[in-house]
């Protein structure tokens, strides 16, 4: 199985929320189906270039937040939830809502200027 993550040393998110973030993704496009069996934390630690423990962090993270589970000895799989497909779909809505309000108060806009730039956008999407 090939693993293509890409890391990116100028990211300012430390390596295991990339990784975390990458996984996360591969799960909403249907890349890594319900149960899927991910690579192994060595396999992963490897092909990223980072370290077992890194990778380690990412996973249990991962299981924590219900969107893998791991079985002793068997390894880690993508949980089967549909409820998590939704979850992760808000999440990466939530992250670009996140940066266009931090491009909004970038270039100055109050929290007031920047609800009603959406409404605008929201209310004239549609005509």
């Amino acid at each position: 199985m090939t693993i293509k993550l890409f890391l990116s040393q100028t990211d300012s998110r430390p390596m295991y929320q990339q990784i975390m973030a990458q996984i996360k993704q591969k799960i909403l496009v249907g890349d890594w189906q319900m149960g899927f069996h991910l690579p192994s934390i060595r396999e992963m630690a490897a092909a990223t270039g980072v370290s077992v423990i890194t990778v380690k962090r990412a996973y249990s993270e991962l299981e924590h937040e219900g969107v893998i589970y791991t079985q002793q000895g068997r390894g880690s799989f993508v949980a089967e939830s549909t409820q998590m497909h939704s979850e992760l779909q808000l999440a990466e809505l939530d992250e670009k809502l996140k940066l266009t309000i931090e491009h909004a108060r970038h270039l100055g806009l109050s929290d007031d200027q920047i609800i009603e730039r959406i409404k605008h956008v929201l209310f004239n999407i549609n005509t």
